[in-house]
């Protein structure tokens, strides 16, 4: 029976992928850590959502973040092993992002209006998957900052990620959304 755990982080260290090793509190730790909660959270969303179109959407976002998160724990003298769009992202990515969030704007516009998330539990929950996409963005800046190296394509791509949640949200809550008030 093979086990789960090894043992070889017990030390505080956690593997990079194509080999080597970096303390789990190390700031690239936390972006890609924060990738991987963006997907579970994406998940949550994908599981509540009653819109077939929608949920495609969500679970092909979900395997692109497979993608962001090899780049982003890739031992950096073994980039060069990388595959575009397997274990690397690609400005195709980015683009393709530009064109759902173009696409999704010129189906249903945006309100010029604050919103309060939670207006459906699929919209709450891919709000949530906004903010933490957010949280990750700040992280892998932090951690080129830190001198780690950082594609730029992830970075773009967590950027125009968190513009598509955005307009995904408002889809996902149709008519049930409120502004928020200005009280």
């Amino acid at each position: 029976m093979a086990r789960i755990y090894t043992g070889t982080g017990d030390d505080g260290t956690t593997g990079l992928f194509l080999g080597g090793r970096v303390s789990k509190s190390d700031v690239l730790v936390e972006a890609y850590g924060d990738v991987d909660e963006l997907a579970a959270v994406l998940g949550v969303a994908r599981a509540a959502c009653p819109d077939e179109r929608l949920a495609v959407v969500v679970l092909e976002l979900q395997r692109e973040l497979f993608v962001v998160g090899a780049d982003l724990a890739t031992h950096p003298d073994r980039r060069h092993h990388l595959q575009d769009g397997v274990s690397r992202v690609t400005e195709e990515m980015v683009v393709g992002l530009e064109e759902l969030i173009d696409a999704e704007v010129a189906a249903r516009p945006l309100r010029p209006v604050f919103v309060v998330p939670g207006a459906t539990v699929p919209s709450a929950a891919i709000d949530q998957a906004r903010a933490v996409a957010r949280r990750a963005e700040r992280h892998v800046l932090a951690a080129a900052g830190a001198g780690h190296d950082v594609s730029e394509h992830v970075r773009l791509y967590l950027n125009r990620l968190s513009d598509l949640l955005f307009v995904l949200a408002r889809a996902a809550a149709g008519d049930a959304e409120e502004p928020a008030s200005h009280d």
